[in-house]
């Protein structure tokens, strides 16, 4: 059994929607999906019915993506309840979410805590030079702001860095309460590092990829492996021994299309011979 990882399938694409048909079927192993699947509950749906016959067991995190609320559709949820809403559907679905009791579950002869959170974003991943009230400015001039800036709501709290920092609190609480001997394999949609975060040609767009919250838990408890999405950079890092994966798929532009499907499945455990050991090993399709 294998514990496999892939995100931002961005399934609003008839491209992205036929490479998710062309995933093979793995019956044996459990597949993490790290967010922005879609925009919505339609997306989550096709991805479900395309992959629950082929994995064992599907856990998800929501990217920012799937929180959008769409302008065309005012009477849509928005925020914290746009969330609920595809919980809610998840669990119809028997996928593992954030809100669920976290798994405990043995590959390859050791268990694990299998820990999907959602922490989002407080802007925190810019330049130290940069004012937290600055920073729209700041992105604007390099022709740079996130669409969640209009679309992608905190209700019913004031804003969304408020909104990451009740769920940064209530995932540390969750994170404290796991025991110690086991460890763990942690799926975030957002990077927990800021110095992972490589955007070549959109280096302002840092502030909406995760908060410094998160930097150090990969030292604070029991970490093997994070899983993340979000950058459409795909890589592997290691940090203080610990194996950072960044497993997105992207845009149908942003991937070689003669790859098949499968090739874009990242194995997290066992780990792959080629991501042990120190240093830094970097891929991209």
């Amino acid at each position: 059994m294998k514990l496999l990882a892939i995100s931002d399938l961005h399934l609003k694409y008839e491209k992205n929607q036929e490479f998710l048909k062309g995933i093979t079927a793995h019956k044996d192993d459990w597949l993490i999906l790290a967010g922005d699947l879609g925009e919505g509950v339609s997306e989550l749906a096709f991805a479900f019915d395309n992959l629950k016959s082929k994995f064992k067991k599907l856990i998800w995190v929501p990217g920012n993506h799937e929180l959008w609320t769409m302008p065309h559709d005012p009477g849509a949820l928005r925020g914290e309840y746009k969330y609920q809403e595809l919980v809610s559907f998840c669990k119809k679905h028997d996928v593992i979410t954030p809100e669920d009791d976290y798994v405990k579950v043995r590959f390859a002869d050791k268990d694990y805590y299998i820990v999907p959170t959602f922490v989002l974003y407080d802007y925190s991943f810019r330049p130290d030079e940069v004012q937290y009230e600055d920073v729209i400015q700041w992105a604007s001039e390099g022709d740079i702001v996130s669409v969640d800036e209009s679309l992608l709501h905190p209700d019913p709290y004031a804003s969304r860095t408020e909104w990451c920092h009740l769920l940064f609190q209530k995932t540390l609480k969750r994170l404290k309460a796991i025991p110690r001997d086991v460890p763990i394999i942690l799926v975030n949609h957002y990077p927990l590092r800021r110095d992972l975060v490589r955007l070549y040609r959109v280096p302002r767009y840092s502030p909406w990829c995760g908060t410094r919250l998160t930097e150090e838990w990969h030292k604070e408890f029991n970490i093997e492996v994070v899983v993340s999405g979000h950058l459409h950079m795909r890589a592997t890092d290691f940090r203080d021994g610990v194996r950072f994966e960044e497993v997105s798929v992207g845009y149908p532009k942003q991937r070689n299309q003669d790859l098949i499907p499968d090739t874009f499945l990242r194995e997290i455990l066992p780990a792959p011979a080629e991501s042990q050991g120190p240093g830094v090993h970097r891929w991209s399709y």
